[in-house]
């Protein structure tokens, strides 16, 4: 596990009570996740609880696939849309989140579908329409539910909906957004959890040129007269789809930067869309373009396969929760303080109790389960400092860098503390984590 799946896993096996006054102080934008994940967990018992948390998303994504597959069957033909699915199954950001304990697979997959039974609803009868329509407006609630963000796939599909049709689909997108409102006004509350996003230059860069490479098949598709098989062509549902979210979640960014790929995994299904069809017509241009085509998509394949590989190791994540909690339990001995700086850095232990079982958290107030928290609360400044300064030896947990960006009181004593008061015995490295004991001066 890594940190955000360890969240799923500690907030999800809580008791109904507790988990249901959590969401009222913390992460409620994956509240209905957490709320189904906790009735999986009942039924399934003593099962390995990562198997568990991951099953969901395979499933999740298996589906979008076959989404996106049957999306462009209908606009540009069924080898179209069998190389779209292929496509999208085998983008890297697709294939991790296919195998992680959060919700960002099942909010793609319900937009997917969302967005097939957009299409459909376009091209139906009237005495059929209302009924997708329906469809449309509750599989976009549920996706918005799961995660608040995947309102801006409605955006998208505004600019691919036909004139005729735009009164049913503002009816539909409407009661999806009023059904959005609470969430959106306690997640509002909330706002202090996204604080630690900031502008990342490599992200933004990188997924604009996923933007740029959509718009680029499309002026392909629209120079070699590429006709969609309905009323709603290919590239007017794909490239909205893939660039609409971004821009908007992206333009936020002056306010509050609150831009993450994941946020908006579901682009990535308008960008198999299109490369699926890019594809498709370049098979059809002649041996020369398609054995230029197969030639390109042997390398593409080839290019992704070790990828593929990597995204299925412990290295591929931002940290390795378990390998943290290995090296505190490595670093310390009973009766030894243990200190998390920032706190919540405390994640790491949740998912492995027994890794800290006989350390002493002098800095715990309260735990997450008791103060309805996802780390827990810790006590004042001036109580940290008194409780550090007598202790003999404490486990220090913190990012490789050791150092904390959190400006509060808490954080600022516990970094003086070390510093000041103890030497650096000795350091355990995990991914994502640095575990150092400290003693006082002469007492490694």
């Amino acid at each position: 596990m890594w940190r955000d799946e360890v969240v799923t896993y500690d907030v999800s096996r809580r008791g109904f009570s507790d988990l249901w006054h959590t969401l009222g102080t913390a992460d409620a934008v994956h509240g209905l996740y957490y709320l189904l994940m906790h009735g999986l967990f009942r039924i399934t018992g003593d099962a390995d609880p990562l198997l568990v948390m991951r099953i969901p998303s395979v499933l999740a994504m298996s589906a979008a696939a076959a989404g996106v597959a049957l999306l462009g069957r209908r606009l540009a033909g069924p080898r179209a849309g069998l190389f779209a699915g292929v496509a999208f199954a085998m983008f890297p950001l697709i294939q991790r989140f296919a195998q992680e304990g959060r919700s960002y697979a099942v909010v793609c997959a319900l937009t997917v579908w969302a967005t097939s039974a957009l299409v459909d609803a376009v091209a139906a009868e009237e005495s059929r329409a209302r009924h997708l329509w329906w469809r449309y407006a509750a599989l976009m609630l549920i996706a918005g539910l799961l995660h608040e963000f995947a309102v801006f796939a409605l955006a998208g599909h505004a600019l691919a909906v036909p004139r005729a049709a735009r009164r049913q689909w503002g009816a539909a997108a409407g009661a999806a957004v009023v059904g959005l409102v609470p969430l959106a006004v306690l997640s509002r509350r909330q706002q202090a959890q996204v604080d630690w996003l900031s502008f990342d230059p490599r992200q933004y860069a990188a997924t604009l040129g996923v933007c740029l490479a959509g718009a680029g098949c499309a002026v392909l598709l629209r120079r070699w007269g590429a006709r969609g098989t309905g009323p709603v062509g290919l590239v007017r549902v794909a490239l909205p789809l893939l660039i609409v979210p971004v821009c908007l979640l992206m333009s936020l960014a002056p306010v509050k930067p609150l831009f993450v790929d994941r946020y908006v995994l579901y682009i990535w299904a308008g960008l198999a869309l299109l490369v699926g069809a890019v594809v498709d017509w370049s098979l059809r241009g002649g041996p020369g373009r398609a054995a230029l085509t197969a030639a390109a998509v042997l390398a593409a394949l080839a290019t992704l396969a070790p990828l593929s590989v990597h995204l299925r190791t412990p290295e591929s994540r931002i940290d390795d929760a378990t390998g943290a909690a290995h090296a505190v339990q490595a670093a310390g001995r009973a009766g030894d303080a243990v200190v998390y700086m920032p706190s919540r850095r405390r994640v790491w232990a949740l998912s492995s109790p027994d890794a800290v079982e006989g350390l002493r958290d002098i800095a715990l107030d309260r735990s997450p389960v008791a103060s309805h928290t996802l780390y827990g609360t810790e006590v004042p400044a001036d109580v940290i400092r008194d409780r550090m300064s007598v202790e003999a030896r404490i486990v220090l947990v913190t990012d490789p860098s050791g150092r904390t960006s959190d400006a509060i009181d808490q954080e600022t004593v516990k970094r003086r503390v070390i510093e000041g008061r103890f030497t650096r015995c000795r350091s355990w490295h995990a991914r994502g984590a640095r575990v150092t004991l400290y003693a006082r001066p002469g007492g490694c």
